[in-house]
């Protein structure tokens, strides 16, 4: 006769199809980075992919949008407050903070900071804010997380510059910002699919349009036609509604601060994809950053299980359609 209570199966379920999300989304942060990098050395800027990304997710998921409001739009528009805050957070100002540290801190920094600041600011805004436990076991597998960022990164001393260390602190905003809004997730019980719907549908109201107005749509025009269909697919399919509605699955299923830790994975996930993709041949470095990183997340995520609803949550306001 099994010994395992239903409350332990469920758990371990949980676990395991939130470490398998998990791992989609930081997939597809990978894919992105590779795809980003092929699209920029055939002549697609920062800023022409960032409106790829987000007017193609817009418009993907603005069918689902219109279905809501049809069905409930006032249950829908008495939670305004959240859906404008998860678009500050995950939206526009998001994409502006990460396209304008890429513009002053080099490419090393990128791979190190909004990923360690997206897990230590998970860990630290889920204890504070949501009552969540802080087991050393946690800090360590984070703290090993990071460590094999600088290792696969190769960060070095002489790149702190101070143009470097203003990028670093932009790319800080980005992921306390990021890390926020899995906070706002889990604290308000949101729907994954709803919740990309309405953060790209705020994107493409707002930055897409002043992109135009800044000539974007000539850049755009010039870009192979070939290079444009893969980078629409990949930016605005697959990173622009993948990636958001992964992560929000991801929080729903196992928390905040264990969710935060994945997307740390996606630099050392990037450096194997770029070997098809890029011809590039992962390094010894990156190899083994990798590897640290995963341990680090094994160590972090597995073990004790939370339930994503802790006794500071509200027991009611299930989000019925949304």
């Amino acid at each position: 006769m099994s010994t395992t209570s239903p409350t332990t199966k469920s758990d371990a379920k949980r676990l395991v199809a939130g470490v398998a999300v998990g791992l989609i989304a930081a997939s597809i942060g990978a894919l992105y980075t590779v795809y980003a990098r092929w699209g920029i050395s055939r002549g697609v800027g920062t800023a022409d992919l960032t409106a790829l990304r987000f007017g193609t997710a817009g418009l993907a998921t603005l069918p689902l949008l219109v279905q809501i409001l049809w069905l409930d739009a006032r249950g829908f528009m008495k939670r305004w407050r959240v859906w404008l805050l998860i678009s500050v957070l995950a939206g526009t100002p998001f994409g502006l903070l990460m396209f304008g540290a890429l513009q002053l801190a080099p490419q090393s920094h990128a791979a190190v900071f909004p990923f360690a600041t997206m897990s230590v600011m998970g860990l630290v805004l889920s204890a504070w804010l949501l009552g969540d436990a802080l087991p050393p076991r946690r800090i360590a597998g984070i703290a090993l997380v990071i460590a094999g960022l600088l290792v696969l990164s190769g960060v070095a001393d002489s790149s702190f510059t101070t143009q470097a260390l203003l990028g670093d602190l932009v790319f800080v905003a980005a992921g306390t910002l990021w890390a926020g809004f899995g906070i706002v997730l889990r604290r308000a019980r949101l729907d994954p699919l709803v919740s990309t719907a309405v953060i790209s549908f705020s994107a493409l109201c707002t930055y897409v349009p002043v992109y135009l107005l800044m000539g974007g749509g000539t850049r755009l025009m010039a870009v192979a036609p070939p290079v444009l269909l893969v980078e629409l697919f990949v930016q605005g399919l697959i990173a622009g509604v993948g990636t958001l509605y992964f992560y929000a699955k991801m929080v729903s299923l196992l928390g905040p601060a264990r969710a935060s830790i994945f997307p740390a994975l996606a630099p050392g996930l990037a450096a194997l994809m770029a070997w098809p993709v890029l011809g590039h041949i992962p390094s010894a470095d990156e190899a083994v950053g990798l590897a640290i990183a995963m341990a680090g997340l094994l160590i972090a995520v597995t073990r004790t299980f939370e339930r994503p609803q802790t006794r500071s949550e509200p027991a009611t306001g299930s989000n019925r359609h949304f």
